[in-house]
């Protein structure tokens, strides 16, 4: 297991949710971390509450030149690149006949190509301390949810991309892994429209809650030691990780 102090980690959409428990948690264990969104005053928050272990860098990962800032930030703060949490996503939600192209497109291009793009400038930095990049797929590509294809169709496409960059990568001693969040407590879901109040917030989680193995939902926290533990794990490369509370084995209601 790799340790963790000294390590350069780049988290992307690092201002709220699993993002920001994921560099709290990094920062906590010694690593310099590097957050970015695309919400200014949550990312300083952030970054100022963690303090100099943490720096933050405004932008779009969907947008080629606020990538390379990203990277480079991350260079610049940590001296290198260790590992690359590909995290920043939305929710996207449509029914089958009401798809609009734009809202696919950008589906798309948010959470699938932004990721592949910013891997893909980060392949050489990570062959150098011979890292990890760990992408953050999620329950939806195993269990069906109405309403959810669009979501649900490209976190598919980030699982099997982190499968062949992980065959692709793995001579370049570069392990690439995927986790798969089931439901979290997590600022998206409100920005998805799916709940609008922390009261129904509750009322939905505590409406799921009987459908995981383990009878509750799950933290922010809880996945980002997944994380961590892909990030340390040197011999482990081409998982698909399911941190769910066991959501995806469809727990009888009988």
């Amino acid at each position: 297991m790799r340790e963790v102090i000294g390590m350069s980690v780049l988290v992307t959409g690092g201002g709220s949710g699993i993002g920001e428990a994921t560099a709290r948690l990094f920062a906590s264990h010694g690593a310099k971390v590097t957050i970015s969104g695309r919400r200014a005053d949550k990312l300083h928050g952030v970054a100022d509450s963690i303090g100099s272990a943490c720096c933050a860098v405004v932008g779009d990962v969907g947008v080629q030149a606020d990538r390379q800032a990203m990277l480079a930030a991350a260079l610049a703060h940590g001296g290198k690149l260790d590992v690359l949490v590909s995290n920043a996503a939305n929710m996207y939600r449509q029914p089958v006949d009401g798809y609009t192209e734009d809202t696919l497109k950008e589906a798309f291009n948010t959470n699938v190509i932004s990721g592949m793009m910013l891997s893909s400038i980060a392949v050489a930095h990570l062959e150098k301390t011979q890292g990890a990049i760990i992408f953050l797929g999620s329950i939806h590509n195993r269990r069906a949810y109405p309403g959810a294809s669009p979501y649900a169709t490209t976190k598919a496409a980030v699982e099997g991309l982190s499968r062949v960059m992980a065959a692709e990568l793995g001579r370049r001693q570069i392990r690439v892994n995927c986790v798969l969040p089931g439901a979290v407590s997590t600022e998206i879901n409100l920005r998805a429209g799916l709940v609008l109040s922390p009261q129904e917030a509750a009322a939905r989680y505590a409406a799921i809650a009987p459908d995981h193995a383990l009878g509750r939902i799950g933290t922010s926290l809880e996945v980002a030691e997944s994380i961590l533990h892909l990030a340390r794990s040197e011999w482990v490369t081409g998982v698909s990780l399911e941190v769910d509370g066991g959501l995806g084995l469809g727990v009888s209601k009988f």
